[in-house]
């Protein structure tokens, strides 16, 4: 790539910055390593609303814990009456403390529950986490993707203007009709055009990436290459499909129906409120203790319903929980499998390239002494880029699909614990 076409790109994505982000407003970075932007994108709003989902847990775990409050109670009797008949004598004033007391275990049910609730947000933030690592590092090389694609359609450019160069010199010498000029002049319009889009989906991609970082300031680029790092050294390693982070949130979910159900059978026994209390009599010299008991009788509402449907949250939650499982052991399966096909597609793509490189060559030497035409040229040409673009889209497929590996192993593509 020459010096131009260098600046034109510098250019072009200073241009495109100016509209998006204008002067003043904010300055914008180099995207850090991904295993720096991990790391910084924990106050991401994605993974603040994972930390929030657990510190509600806690705070219905906390409350579950909590006793019934008393009720005080003030009774006056017999303070109108018809004073004839005495009935002021018989004023009486009670106060009274009524106190529930829950039977049944409700409160140890409660606690489990409330218990296994905080494991589910939990379980559900690490697999939020897993979640959102993956598509972190899926921007990451998705902007370096756009990246490259810069740079083959600048290649795609130097080459159209070198051939419309050549040809300009064989009409010029009478050796091509008019119409070669022009065809080469079309194909290196059309390649510009790839490239302005090119490095509009590069600004694209590097907005989107720090979108999900959580940054407020836009990339211009990136500090590594990322596919080139798990070209180096993959990061899944070997992968327990009932250890992974899905698997773990259907156990919990379970758990926590089955701990739900156990508080709905317990709330089915009657609890009871004892009562203690004091009563002055205004004709008596000091007051009398008064005692009682109150007892439900489960005569309408014996909870049947919230039993049934817990019980039927129970086996959707096994169901579930079973899926999950075949699941974890399926997508373990096919990772591996399309792994080992995307690294077949990456070497076959390669000597593809290999092949169209020579093909290319051979064309222009052919154009150029003119013994081929300039059809024939253009289709080398064409090949040589469809080659390069897959080249492209077969590293992006081995990073989806390690990517994909590294999160069933509880990994982020950069080899480190996702917790």
């Amino acid at each position: 790539m020459n010096g131009s076409i260098r600046r034109s790109r510098t250019l072009a994505l200073a241009g495109t910055l100016a509209v998006l982000y204008p002067a003043g407003a904010i300055w914008a970075r180099t995207a850090p390593p991904f295993a720096q932007l991990l790391r910084e994108a924990r106050e991401a709003p994605r993974i603040t609303a994972l930390d929030a989902d657990v510190d509600q847990a806690l705070g219905k775990a906390e409350q579950a814990r909590a006793r019934p409050n008393p009720s005080i109670n003030l009774y006056g009797e017999n303070f109108v009456g018809d004073l004839r008949r005495n009935a002021r004598d018989q004023q009486q004033t009670t106060l009274q403390i009524d106190q529930p007391i829950e039977l049944g275990g409700k409160r140890a049910a409660r606690i489990a529950a409330g218990d296994a609730g905080v494991a589910v947000a939990q379980a559900r933030g690490i697999e939020g986490r897993l979640a959102f690592a993956a598509e972190l590092a899926r921007a990451y090389a998705a902007a370096e993707i756009a990246d490259r694609r810069i740079a083959l359609a600048e290649d795609e450019v130097q080459e159209a203007t070198d051939v419309l160069k050549v040809a300009r010199a064989l009409v010029a010498a009478g050796k091509e009709a008019r119409l070669r000029q022009v065809q080469a002049e079309a194909e290196l319009h059309t390649m510009e055009s790839d490239l302005e889009v090119a490095r509009a989906q590069r600004v694209g991609a590097l907005a989107r990436l720090a979108a999900m970082a959580g940054s407020p300031t836009p990339y211009t680029g990136l500090a590594e290459s990322l596919i080139d790092r798990m070209n180096a050294r993959p990061a899944s390693g070997p992968v327990d499909p009932m250890q992974s982070a899905a698997v773990r949130l259907a156990q919990a979910e379970r758990e926590a129906a089955a701990r739900a159900l156990t508080v709905q059978q317990r709330s089915a026994t009657p609890d009871i409120t004892a009562q203690l209390g004091v009563r002055q009599l205004r004709v008596a010299n000091g007051p009398a203790v008064v005692a009682g008991v109150t007892v439900p009788l489960p005569v309408f509402d014996r909870n049947r319903g919230n039993i049934a449907a817990a019980q039927a949250e129970l086996q959707g939650m096994e169901a579930r929980a079973a899926a999950a499982r075949l699941e974890a052991e399926a997508g373990t399966r096919a990772a591996r499998a399309l792994i080992a096909a995307a690294d077949a597609r990456g070497e076959a793509a390669r000597r593809t390239l290999s092949t169209a490189e020579e093909a290319y060559r051979l064309a222009r030497i052919a154009y150029e002494a003119g013994k081929a035409p300039l059809i024939e040229l253009l289709s080398a040409r064409h090949n040589l880029g469809a080659a390069r673009s897959v080249i492209l889209d077969a590293d992006m497929a081995r990073f989806d699909a390690r990517t994909t590996l590294a999160r069933l192993a509880g990994l982020s593509i950069a080899g480190e614990p996702v917790q």
